[in-house]
């Protein structure tokens, strides 16, 4: 078993703060690791088996280090997870262009007509003008 002040998961944060009084600009992330840290020391456990180790396994199950080591294996992926997606996001902010972008960088896609006339068909409904509710165009024959 390895002390938990020797450790790098669940580290102790400096100033660490009771659940209930988090800073207002707390992440999801840090809320979730003080509270890891939290319940942690209300198991009152200092040293337990890595999560998944054979000493772990032959803990019984009623043993508070067994929740520790969970609660110390869920954070480390947790956090693992978080640094994942931090870098796949910094790598995707370099590639992302609007619809506006991607069109004017594909060649011939920019419009360069004029957008078609709305006209009414013979025997076919009004069609509505977009943009101007209650307002249709009909058709009308000219007597010429």
């Amino acid at each position: 078993m390895t002390s938990r002040t020797a450790r790098s998961r669940l580290a102790y944060t400096a100033g660490r703060v009771p659940l209930h009084s988090i800073p207002p600009d707390a992440t999801a992330g840090q809320i979730t690791h003080l509270r890891a840290c939290t319940q942690v020391d209300a198991l009152g456990v200092s040293n337990w088996p890595a999560y998944g180790s054979l000493p772990w396994l032959q803990l019984p199950p009623d043993d508070p280090r067994v929740y520790a080591a969970t609660l110390e294996a869920a954070e480390l992926h947790r956090m693992h997870i978080e640094r994942v997606y931090a870098a796949a996001h910094a790598q995707a902010v370099d590639v992302v262009q609007t619809a506006a972008e991607a069109r004017a960088a594909r060649p011939g896609t920019m419009r360069t007509r004029e957008p078609h006339k709305l006209m009414p068909t013979p025997g076919w409904p009004p069609v509505r003008v977009p943009g101007k509710p209650g307002e249709y165009l009909t058709y009308q024959e000219t007597g010429e």
